[in-house]
């Protein structure tokens, strides 16, 4: 039972993994005009995380709101 379990965890985490990458992949993809669209449906919430990644991929692309 225990192995069923960790062997399930696993996947989990790996679909997760994989979520996540694909997330900012798309973020990454988004023209100028659609990340700051992006940045700025998250900007009153700073501590999110889909807000954070679109602030470093801004700093990466030298943009600003």
């Amino acid at each position: 039972m225990l192995k069923t379990r960790m062997k399930r965890l696993n996947i989990s985490r790996e679909r997760a993994a994989a979520q996540l990458t694909a997330i900012e992949t798309s973020i990454i993809a988004l023209a100028d005009e659609d990340l700051l669209d992006f940045a700025d449906i998250f900007r009153s919430k700073p501590d999110s995380v889909l807000g954070q990644l679109a602030l470093a991929e801004m700093k990466k692309r030298n943009i600003r709101l």
